[in-house]
């Protein structure tokens, strides 16, 4: 019996000290550039993201509608915060995302054209999950809120639209980011506002300092 306790305690401390010996293994991060496993991005670059060549970004009266507003061009920029292991979740926190009015349109009827499409209450938090789950939020005790100037024909009026959140998926095929009639309710604004607001937008490439992002 002893005999054997001491050849199993022995072949314990030979198997320990092999494992010793290897190296752990460790993940890649949620966030890589270059490919799907990558080179981790760092926490602090900065990403950004144009609309899709091709691809309008719309903000329409209904989920199933095309009444509204459509715009050609449009940019967001973010500061990764965490990028851990994957399969995690990545934050970051959205500190601009533009307009271009010069791109937009209106088909509204009594509407002449689009002054200005502002995004309030930046930054927002986004979580970024391995299955490519993307939620942006807005600080705690606001609101994500989008202003909308547009010209009629009584003259120029302000809409409002807010959303408690917004959610999206990523994709590594094109390193893409997409929004699908995501809600919003008119808070403030005349009767020529629309009475809710449903956002849909495709970014893409998803870039850190001129890298393509990808999601793992």
């Amino acid at each position: 019996m002893r005999t054997r306790s001491l050849l199993a305690l022995a072949g314990t401390v030979v198997a320990l000290s092999v494992a010793a010996t290897v190296p752990a293994s460790a993940d890649g991060a949620v966030l890589t550039t270059g490919s799907a496993g990558g080179t981790a991005v760092a926490v602090g670059d900065v990403l950004s993201a144009p609309l899709a060549t091709g691809t309008s970004a719309t903000l329409y009266s209904s989920a199933t509608g095309t009444s509204g507003v459509s715009c050609t061009s449009s940019v967001f920029t973010a500061t990764v915060t965490d990028n851990p292991a994957a399969p995690g979740t990545a934050t970051e926190s959205v500190s601009g995302h533009s307009f271009d009015a010069s791109s937009c349109t209106s088909n509204v009827l009594g509407v002449t054209g689009v002054t200005s499409i502002t995004v309030d209450n930046l930054p927002y938090t986004t979580t970024v999950a391995s299955d490519g789950t993307l939620t942006v939020t807005p600080a705690s005790g606001s609101t994500i809120q989008t202003t909308v100037k547009l010209k009629t024909l009584l003259g120029s009026i302000t809409c409002v639209y807010q959303a408690p959140s917004l959610t999206g998926t990523s994709s590594n095929t094109d390193n893409s980011i997409n929004f699908t009639n995501q809600a919003f309710t008119k808070s403030s604004g005349s009767s020529l506002c629309f009475a809710a607001g449903y956002f849909t937008a495709k970014y893409a490439p998803v870039t850190d300092n001129g890298a393509t992002v990808f999601v793992n």
